[in-house]
């Protein structure tokens, strides 16, 4: 199975301050895992930096946001969107490819051979509100790779899956309203950045999944098994996108869940077994938080094997 592996060296110029857990030294964890020979099967793509990208961050983002952002970006130092969200010189580009390389993943899965893509890279997402940036995040870049795919391609059923801890305020708001595409989360519950309730439905095409503090591997798929695949399979999207975060490990520093790599893995599995059935196999996977290095580097190998059918254990 051929994996493709986005990131860019561009995406470690986004400097967040110091001791902020969003930093540079998460891809480098990554990049280093992944450079086992494990992994060698993976098809490295440079995160590209689209002609079209205002084109593309307009698909979700209103003018008013994207232009606050990009010339908000500070010629030297720090800027804050909000406390936790913060740009530095180098943050554009790595922000631009970012939303480039889920755009492009979107491209090659769509226009084959291959099947599956892993984006590592940063900032992460799934906070970006349609109008405003939050939570780390600048840009949506999942929902703008999902909305691209729904104009560009004319897909009619594009599913989502968030495991990220905290929920995806951000790409749950953009596509509330539009039921061709599917947005389900699992996620910490209350915690940040507090939305996700059950009630929160959309026009059908919302699942949220809260997870008490300490929930662990067991109640987790059980809540998967029961609630967030049917609805899934259900909707036999055409293109699935996942929303990769690793901090509701139980490691994290973040939050209080209590799962293991392998639960990653299995969640992983489970979304693949429908990509499978429903759309060819066709799978794009975001990286979203994860703020342990060790943890955060184990889960993703976890979750690349089974992208990438490898063999073994990671």
């Amino acid at each position: 199975m051929t994996c493709l592996y986005y990131s860019h060296e561009d995406c470690l110029l986004h400097d967040t301050g110091l001791n902020h857990p969003e930093n540079a030294a998460r891809l480098q964890a990554i990049q280093q895992r992944l450079s086992d020979p494990h992994f060698k099967s993976l098809q490295p793509v440079p995160a590209p930096l689209p002609d079209d990208i205002e084109e593309k961050l307009a698909l979700i983002h209103t003018p008013a946001m994207i232009s606050k952002v990009l010339q908000g970006m500070p010629a030297q130092g720090l800027t804050h969107f909000d406390p936790d969200t913060v740009a530095s010189p180098g943050s554009r580009i790595a922000a631009l490819r970012a939303v480039g390389a889920a755009c492009d993943a979107v491209d090659r899965i769509l226009n084959g051979p291959a099947k599956r893509a892993f984006c590592a890279v940063r900032p992460p997402g799934h906070h970006a509100m349609p109008g405003y940036p939050m939570g780390f995040c600048l840009f949506n870049n999942i929902a703008i790779a999902a909305e691209y795919a729904r104009q560009h391609y004319g897909l009619a059923r594009i599913a989502i899956v968030d495991f990220d801890v905290h929920h995806g305020n951000g790409t749950q708001a953009a596509f509330n309203q539009q039921p061709q595409i599917m947005y389900a989360s699992s996620h910490q519950w209350p915690h940040y950045p507090g939305s996700g309730d059950t009630t929160e439905q959309g026009v059908g095409n919302i699942i949220n999944v809260p997870l008490a503090a300490g929930t662990t591997g067991a109640t987790f798929r059980a809540q998967y098994r029961d609630i967030l695949l049917p609805a899934v399979k259900a909707f036999k999207p055409e293109l699935l996108f996942i929303s990769a975060g690793f901090d509701a490990h139980r490691d994290d520093p973040l939050a209080s869940l209590n799962l293991l790599e392998g639960d990653f893995r299995w969640v992983t599995e489970e979304l693949v077994s429908i990509a499978n059935a429903c759309c060819n196999g066709r799978v794009i996977s975001c990286l979203e938080g994860g703020y342990n290095l060790k943890a955060l580097a184990a889960s993703v190998a976890a979750h690349v094997t089974v992208l990438a059918e490898l063999n073994g254990g990671e």
